[in-house]
């Protein structure tokens, strides 16, 4: 049996407690949270499942190596003290990705090519040939982490990132990252157990990754590569064996999931990627104005959405937020309705106050995803149903 090793998995600020859970979901071991990331052990077969499952991970790392570094030399040695050639073969290429907050460097570039210097002479002085250079698309993809005096070299077992699902071909001026609307809606607590809307859907992200929650889809089963297929020691028939043992835990889907956009470029690409993703049966688009509309479902109903923030798209923000809130007062009775926005000052238009704040980025941009919880009839309605009339 193959020996358990440690994995990290890096996400976006804010996810890291829903995926230390989707970790212990799927049985990884020892997982321990950090700032955007979760770090956990398990073995090859593991690692190939959390890179096809996991829905709110963005890589997985695999570490090799700790040194400490404090100039170009130590660096340099640290490097070569690793057996490249357990990872890579001198007619292959290989792509260093750096990251650093340290004293002792401040140029990533610079990092990067005296990494690569020893690796390739390590190869040059074994072999007599060595290993090239792609940015595109390496056999291997190494990642240094410099943090003050420490240098952690991994091996990116994804790749592109894992935002890239493999569904979307078609996008809007704004569209959401997979990860985010993932995450934001594992925060929202949707689970696929009711009706489900997207008012402002866009080029369709959040309604693919509601279905393929909703119907317990592995997030990346239609991604075309990850990094690992290219190591050494790929293993086909276990990857084989991990996808068909993640596609029996799929389940039917027996409520609605719908999207509207008033603009109807953006109704085609949202059913084109819902296609792609194989979700169409699952998912239904329509042209619709989100002020306009009403709610179409009897029982409580679970939205989630990403309105214009007024960056890349030109809206007027105190007219357009105060109409989300008039629509949802007055046509989504019995509607917990989520939202993310990276304009705080939007929100005071609303006119309804929202019941949690979470802080996430979208981008580089500090976002907020809030909640508005909209009862049937008044909230004071609400809570004095079971009190007896007065004079009883």
């Amino acid at each position: 049996m193959e020996n358990n090793f440690r994995m990290i998995a890096k996400t976006f600020f804010g996810f890291e407690e829903i995926l230390a859970r989707e970790l212990l979901v799927l049985g990884a071991q020892e997982i321990e949270q950090g700032v955007r990331m979760v770090s956990f052990k398990g073995d090859k077969g593991f690692m190939y499942k959390a890179n096809l499952a996991l829905r709110t991970a963005l890589k997985i790392l695999k570490p090799i190596h700790t040194f400490r570094v404090y100039n170009e030399q130590s660096l340099y040695k640290g490097i070569m003290e690793i057996k490249w050639d357990n990872y890579l073969n001198a007619n292959q290429s290989f792509v260093i990705d750096v990251t650093l907050n340290s004293e002792y460097f401040n140029h990533s570039q610079f990092v990067a090519l005296k990494a690569k210097d020893a690796i390739v002479d390590q190869f040059r002085n074994s072999y007599g040939k060595r290993p090239d250079i792609n940015k595109d698309h390496p056999d291997l993809r190494v990642n240094l982490h410099i943090q003050k005096d420490q240098c952690s070299v991994a091996l990116d077992t994804s790749g592109t990132s894992l935002h890239h699902r493999g569904y979307r071909f078609a996008t809007n001026i704004a569209p959401i990252n997979e990860v985010l609307a993932a995450g934001m809606l594992l925060l929202s607590g949707w689970d696929g157990q009711g009706d489900f809307l997207d008012p402002m859907c866009g080029s369709g992200t959040i309604l693919a990754e509601a279905a393929m929650i909703a119907c317990k889809i592995p997030a990346n089963i239609n991604r075309k590569e990850f990094a690992f297929e290219k190591w050494k020691d790929w293993d086909n028939d276990l990857f084989d064996t991990v996808v068909n043992s993640l596609m029996k835990k799929f389940q039917e889907f027996h409520y609605t999931i719908k999207g509207y956009d008033k603009a109807p470029s953006a109704v085609m690409k949202a059913k084109d990627n819902i296609r792609n993703a194989n979700l169409d049966e699952y998912v239904s688009i329509s042209q619709q104005n989100f002020f306009d509309t009403e709610k179409e479902t009897r029982g409580p109903l679970h939205m989630v959405f990403n309105p214009p923030y007024g960056e890349r798209l030109d809206v007027d923000l105190e007219r357009f937020y105060r109409e989300i809130g008039d629509t949802l007062k007055q046509n989504y009775p019995g509607t917990n309705a989520w939202f993310i926005t990276a304009n705080p000052d939007a929100l005071k238009f609303v006119g309804l106050k929202p019941s949690r704040k979470i802080k996430l980025f979208n981008g580089k941009l500090e976002a907020r995803l809030v909640k508005y919880e909209i009862y049937e009839g008044s909230k004071k309605a609400k809570f004095n149903t079971s009190q007896p009339p007065k004079g009883e």
